[in-house]
């Protein structure tokens, strides 16, 4: 078994209350921070599992402009709805918290507060965006603008969502306000930032040297990435008329930074369930005087949380002084859905709350099918199809299919009573000796955040006790061999008890049934691996389906559900860049785009983006490098003609001098699309 720490403090990421969960939320964070609880509660460690509704930030202001309510209205209406949803899908947080609760807001004061009278805050006078026609600051979701990092037309202003960059809204080019939809001003303001260049040398100490090997590649690779362009100080306050009010003199009508206050709510949630069980919450976030006493904290959140919880929260929390530090963020990446991004927006997404309730009964089957198919370490995709794979091809046809013969034969055979065994035959013992190592090899996985191998070896366990009945065929033997068929249904029932073990952090609803079906209590992880925790004689109930089949009809609805919603935005207004300023028409006319061909292509060395192509431009024939290669294989743009920008100052690149820009037509869900003529033209061809 692996070594672990006796106490935990496992966090998930505070989800937005300005709208409702979809799946690609739960397989980022709280499906990955549940299994890892269930684990650890098997384990018989304490464990606190804090969550809660981020209830400040632009993010709420903005949905309640767009539905015309207050924010209260909307916050209290999406965490009552996500708290539920939560509950329902067995998410079994201790603390289900909210940031807009007054000990938050006190606890945020607090921590802002120690930090100002240790000197660690910068009082800065600066320019930041102002919208004039709503006379006000702009906070960072209020200002979009062009990625200077990846071109991304439509980043915030504190983070590029599409490369994972963190952006000051200064940083943006051509920045548009998302409330007037114009262009905003820059205009005087005072903040206080948090120097966090002032910690980068002990951030490369901690994170560099620290978690090197430890934390996961994407993880450790974005938080190297961020260091090795230097750290910035970043202001920890905004102006703004929602959130924490800043608790300084001459600070009214400013709040705290969102990304101050809501980590601090996993802190302000774990007080709170102290308070409200009798626990001392001290001891899961604060440094204890031996340090091998220490809680283990632990952040389960998306890749576009990563910089947050990785840089900025230990820097607040090392700068406090008096708070342990993460010892890993297993940050997932993200989930699409049938071939697309998700898109709230667009409404292409599994709304959680809608899934439970079209689909009573069934939550195992989407933990299961999420599970399987988590994008832990790169993006991964969610459909119909395979879920309806899954639930027939692998619950139904192996895990309920071995349980449901288990019972049924011992109710057939002896009464339901678990027979006695006699003598192992070597093909027991082979069954015995894997029986004893799948727990080990499902928790060595979980462990080290390998959710879906874990899953796997889980379902290879239940494989195992489908793949000795078929073999034996006790149904056979029964008259020739009663003895020996006892033996294999003794063993059969033991793997289905240590079953119950081992799919609870992944089917917790399962885990229940089977463990009434057996007439068992839960057992300890500690247990998994006997074969003897079923003594002979003792009673089990009658069998009932653990999971039932899913007709092709069913996922065709849901499928169509999809379909209607692409139709629905598609007869709508799609999503649109927001327009950039104003040129003048001299400023147009110096540009120079012509007709070219592409003659030859070939992939950039050590680029994951890049396609050199070689143009006839009518002009000449160049190199151009394009940030294509994702979009479209080198053989299949050789020949095409596209709009080339031929006076563009050459730009080295990669090695290379690339000598023009390739014009490309983006949509709103990132794909690309060469700007070509409407038929064969000469290259050299002016376009005007």
């Amino acid at each position: 078994m692996q070594k672990l720490n006796n106490r935990y403090t496992i966090t998930a990421a505070l989800p937005y209350a300005n709208g409702p969960l979809h799946i690609g939320h739960i397989a980022g964070a709280y499906l990955p921070a549940d299994i890892f609880v269930r684990y650890l509660r098997l384990r018989k460690k304490e464990v606190a599992f804090m969550c809660g509704s981020d209830e400040h930030g632009a993010a709420i202001t903005i949905r309640a402009k767009k539905e015309g309510i207050t924010p209260n209205a909307i916050i209290d209406k999406y965490h009552e709805l996500n708290k539920k949803t939560f509950e329902k899908f067995g998410i079994a947080f201790d603390m289900y918290h909210r940031t807009s609760e007054p000990s938050h807001h006190e606890l945020s004061q607090e921590f802002f507060t120690k930090l100002y009278e240790k000197g660690e805050f910068e009082e800065r006078e600066s320019e930041q965006y102002y919208d004039e026609e709503f006379n006000q600051f702009l906070a960072d979701r209020y200002i979009t603008g062009k990625c200077p990092k990846c071109g991304n037309e439509s980043a915030y202003g504190d983070q590029c969502e599409k490369c994972g960059s963190s952006l000051n809204p200064t940083d943006l080019i051509n920045p548009v306000s998302t409330l007037s939809g114009k262009t905003p001003i820059l205009k005087k303001t005072t903040h206080w930032f948090l120097p966090l260049d002032k910690y980068q040398e002990w951030m490369e100490k901690w994170l560099v040297e620290g978690k090197k090997g430890k934390w996961k590649s994407n993880v450790y690779g974005q938080c190297s990435s961020w260091l090795n362009q230097g750290l910035q100080a970043r202001a920890m306050t905004r102006d703004l008329d929602w959130g924490v009010d800043v608790p300084l003199k001459g600070a009214e009508g400013k709040k705290l930074y969102v990304w101050l206050d809501a980590p601090i709510g996993y802190i302000s949630a774990t007080k709170q369930w102290a308070k409200d069980t009798g626990n001392d919450w001290e001891k899961f976030w604060k440094k204890q005087e031996n340090p091998e006493d220490d809680s283990t904290l632990i952040h389960f959140i998306g890749k576009d949380n990563i910089v947050f919880h990785c840089i900025i929260f230990p820097v607040i929390l090392h700068a406090h002084g008096d708070y342990i530090l993460p010892e890993n963020v297993p940050a997932n990446e993200f989930l699409n859905l049938e071939g697309h991004k998700l898109s709230t927006s667009r409404n292409w997404a599994v709304w959680l709350h809608e899934y439970l309730e079209s689909f009573p009964g069934k939550e195992d089957v989407l933990r299961y099918a999420l599970a399987a198919t988590l994008p832990e370490t790169k993006d991964s995709e969610f459909t119909w199809k395979d879920f309806q794979t899954r639930n027939n091809s692998e619950l139904v046809a192996i895990f309920g299919n071995f349980i449901n013969r288990a019972v049924v034969l011992t109710h057939k055979y002896y009464d339901g009573k678990v027979p006695e065994r006699g003598e192992w035959f070597d093909y027991d013992q082979e069954i015995l000796n894997e029986l004893k190592g799948y727990p080990d090899l499902i928790e060595e996985k979980i462990v080290n955040y390998k959710f879906r191998e874990a899953l796997a070896a889980m379902m290879e366990f239940a494989r195992l006790g489908n793949k000795y009945l078929a073999e034996t065929e006790p149904w056979k033997l029964q008259k020739e061999n009663p003895e020996r068929v006892k033996t294999i249904m003794n063993l059969a029932l033991q793997i289905a008890a240590n079953l119950s073990i081992v799919c609870e952090p992944f089917l917790p609803f399962t885990a229940t049934k089977l463990r009434k079906m057996l007439n068992i209590e839960a057992y300890e992880w500690d247990l998994a691996g006997s074969a003897d925790l079923l003594e002979a004689g003792h009673q089990i109930n009658k069998a009932e389906l653990l999971f039932e089949k899913i007709e092709d009809k069913t996922v065709e609805e849901q499928v169509n559900k999809l379909e209607e919603a692409k139709k629905a935005n598609a007869g709508g207004s799609p999503e649109v860049t927001p327009m950039k300023e104003e040129i003048k028409f001299e400023d147009f006319m110096k540009m120079d785009m012509r007709v070219g061909t592409i003659l030859t292509a070939e992939k950039v060395k050590k680029s994951n983006k890049l396609l050199k192509l070689t143009i006839d431009t009518g002009i000449d024939k160049r190199t151009i490098l394009s940030g294509i290669a994702k979009h479209f294989k080198a053989e299949e743009v050789v020949g095409k003609q596209v709009t080339v920008l031929v006076n563009l100052a050459p730009r080295p690149m990669m090695g290379e001098v690339s000598e023009g820009m390739v014009l490309m037509a983006e949509d709103s869900e990132g794909n690309l699309q060469f700007m070509q003529p409407g038929a064969e033209v000469n290259p050299g061809s002016t376009i005007s």
